[in-house]
């Protein structure tokens, strides 16, 4: 093997070999190959219905599917449980939680990967606890139950949960729900700075305009992939706007790129 192609394969967090996915009777997904880079933010974008979610619950092996993915060069399908669950964290939409449990106890839930069965919290859980408690502003409530808490303070929580895991690769479905702008912002800066650490980030977003601060974009339609490319790059603004039928279009503004509707 060329030291080119070892380079390659050391380089891609996940990939997805011919992924094809069923919910119900219903064919998805078809035959999706895709390759998703270490230490980088790719943002997932599409019209409703185009594969998006699903996609990413494939990835993070939540769905049966046929095709392979690989994780950190290794098929997941053989990779134990615990090990897969050290390496890649998981954040999706509306997740269910126990209402009584505390916003501590949730993000502690993180830590299980780490721990040996039966064995309490160690030190270095609860370090990790904390740092992504105060990371997310929710430190402040560790000892109230998640179920008194706002929708948008519940969306911290449970992203501080997917932090403490403290996983190479972090899948985040639908991240900026229920969060209000200044928040919205916080989430930002914190995939910046967990891709400048290192970390592979992948998410969806509806957000076109945050989704375009990642380094790169996969586009979604019906199931399919239509392109894959650099945030910044020409033709993929013009596959952007396309997938949306044209109904919205990519601006420069103060050296960032905005989506916005095209009336």
């Amino acid at each position: 093997m060329s030291l080119e192609k070892t380079y390659l394969i050391d380089s891609v967090a996940l990939g997805a070999r011919g992924i094809s996915a069923k919910l119900g009777n219903v064919e998805v997904l078809h035959s999706i190959s895709l390759d998703f880079w270490r230490g980088r933010w790719t943002s997932i974008v599409g019209p409703n219905g185009a594969g998006k979610s699903t996609l990413l619950k494939v990835l993070a092996g939540l769905l049966p599917h046929s095709g392979e993915v690989l994780l950190l060069g290794q098929p997941m399908a053989v990779l134990p449980a615990k090990r897969r669950a050290q390496q890649l964290s998981w954040l999706g939409q509306n997740e269910a939680s126990a209402d009584d449990l505390t916003v501590y106890d949730v993000a502690m839930l993180g830590r299980l990967p780490h721990q040996p069965w039966l064995a309490p919290p160690s030190v270095q859980d609860h370090a990790a606890v904390e740092h992504a408690l105060r990371t997310t502003q929710a430190w402040d409530w560790r000892g109230r139950p998640l179920g008194q808490l706002s929708g948008g303070e519940r969306q911290r929580v449970l992203l501080a949960r997917a932090l403490a895991v403290e996983a190479e690769v972090l899948l985040m479905d639908e991240p900026l729900a229920n969060l209000d702008p200044p928040h919205q912002t916080d989430w930002l800066l914190l995939t910046k700075a967990l891709v400048a650490s290192g970390k592979t980030v992948i998410s969806v977003l509806h957000e076109i305009s945050f989704a375009l601060q990642a380094d790169e974009l996969v586009v979604m339609a019906e199931g399919g992939v239509t392109h894959q490319g650099a945030c910044g790059a020409a033709v993929t603004h013009r596959a952007l706007e396309t997938v949306f039928d044209n109904r919205i279009a990519v601006h420069p503004l103060a050296g960032q790129w905005l989506a916005l509707p095209n009336i």
